[in-house]
């Protein structure tokens, strides 16, 4: 590479062909990087520097560096594996990075791009993604596989366990899962494949507490929070150090012998408020019961709850909650009914007997009503509100009222009738700006994002 004219123009020899830009190009998109270091004035002359690499993908290096993006068709022609490693060499990953990304999700503008599919035993039994660069971890019989932000494969770890029903990120490369057939809370540092301890739950004065399995899982700053199921249903949540992996404390213990008392299927952690929320649903032929409670680990006792049918269902007995999930932001807790598929939501500062208001749109048309009940699945995410019925996905999505200006929220299909068709889902997962869906017994998990070019503008 050669820099002539004042230093502002450069010329490199890439695999024989030769490309020339400005220096400023360069270094004000990568600084600290290999190419911005051989753009400075050398002794060269007039002949270019020779770089033994391909040039036709770093014609698509140049343009990341002139536009910021990559072209439409570089991802038709060269693989993410291609375009990572020739990236890295270049000292320009980060800038690599930003581009790859997709948008803001944007649930009812999101299509599906890709699927992923673990090597062996392909069925997702649990997985969960993280917010920040939405990076993926796929459990799948007893294997962990790893898929980092770019989504490539960054390994698969065997576990001691037949088989993983749930898994929670409770490090940066750590997993704290559970076993629907084997007792214990385990954990897993996958960066380097190599199990790291188990808590069990146990009380030497009732011999009821024996060979507890993990129904959930739910991490935070003060720790891990699990729920544990013992085979004759005594089951309770426990609060576990993350330091020592011993039970701090023990927040509830219930018998297990109705729908009242079951083991919480579900936990959600709510920092700014300090809460827990966990559920648990019944079904059977008769249709679903179940609960929603609240614990303040800090004092360990119920500060709300509520059971389906049951108290604070005056209105809409018969028709209990299928699931439910809490919007973190904005302290909304939301339920799906497991019959007419409304959906409701509480304001868990404002919680009373019947806190409930169902969801209505102005615009019927964007909802469909179908044969087999109402949602199966719900996941709250940067203030979306992803409904699973069946096969189909929705979205409510806030927006601002066109009268008073107070947030309201409008429902939209995320997928298209085709899509629905591809069997029920059964877990719904968001992460950084990808969802996650999987369905019953369907390889792999499902990549939906919104699309570069959908001009469409981020509502608040």
């Amino acid at each position: 590479m050669v820099v002539s004219d004042g230093g502002e123009r450069v010329k490199l020899n890439v695999g024989g062909e030769i490309f020339e830009t400005n220096a400023s190009t360069i270094q004000s998109s990568c600084p600290d990087s290999l190419l911005a270091a051989l753009s400075t004035p050398t002794s060269h002359g007039s002949n270019p520097v020779f770089i033994d690499r391909d040039p036709e993908i770093f014609a698509v290096i140049l343009n990341l560096l002139r536009t910021g993006r990559l072209p439409a068709n570089s991802s038709g022609v060269f693989s993410k594996q291609e375009l990572l490693d020739e990236a890295m060499y270049y000292g320009v990953e980060s800038l690599l990075r930003l581009a790859m990304l997709p948008p803001p999700l944007l649930g009812f503008d999101a299509s599906l791009v890709s699927t992923i599919v673990p090597a062996a035993d392909g069925v997702p039994s649990a997985l969960t993604a993280t917010a920040g660069d939405a990076s993926l971890w796929i459990a799948h019989g007893g294997q962990i596989s790893v898929y980092d932000w770019s989504l490539s494969h960054a390994g698969t770890v065997r576990t001691h366990l037949n088989d993983i029903t749930s898994i929670c990120r409770v490090w940066s490369e750590a997993a704290a899962i559970g076993s629907g057939s084997a007792s214990g809370l385990h954990f897993y540092d996958l960066s380097g494949g190599r199990y790291v301890g188990s808590t069990h739950w146990t009380d030497p004065e009732d011999p009821r507490i024996h060979k507890a399995r993990v129904a959930a899982v739910a991490d935070s700053d003060g720790g891990v929070f699990a729920s544990f199921d013992c085979l004759h249903r005594e089951n309770s949540v426990l609060q576990i150090d993350k330091s020592t992996l011993q039970v701090a404390a023990v927040i509830g213990q219930q018998s297990g012998n109705s729908a009242k008392t079951t083991v919480p299927e579900k936990l959600r952690w709510l920092p700014t408020n300090g809460l827990l929320v966990g559920s648990a649903v019944q079904r059977g032929v008769f249709g679903c019961s179940g609960y929603i409670r609240i614990w303040d680990p800090r004092s360990r006792n119920i500060v709300w709850e509520t059971s389906e049918p049951g108290s604070g269902r005056s209105t809409r007995f018969g028709d209990a909650l299928a699931d439910m999930d809490v919007d973190v932001e904005d302290s909304i807790l939301f339920k799906v009914c497991s019959k007419s598929g409304d959906l409701g939501m509480a304001d868990i500062r404002k919680l009373g007997d019947d806190p409930w208001v169902y969801m209505s749109d102005e615009n019927p048309g964007a909802w469909k009503a179908g044969d087999g009940g109402g949602y199966s699945v719900v996941h709250c995410y940067r203030k979306q509100v992803l409904a699973a019925r069946g096969g189909a996905l929705e979205v409510w999505s806030s927006v601002k009222g066109k009268t008073s200006g107070d947030p309201i929220r409008r429902r939209n299909f995320v997928d298209k009738e085709d899509d629905s068709k591809r069997g029920m889902i059964s877990k719904i997962e968001a992460g950084g700006d990808r969802l996650f869906v999987s369905r019953e017994f369907m390889e792999g998990v499902e990549v939906w994002e919104t699309s570069n070019f959908s001009g469409v503008i981020t509502v608040e």
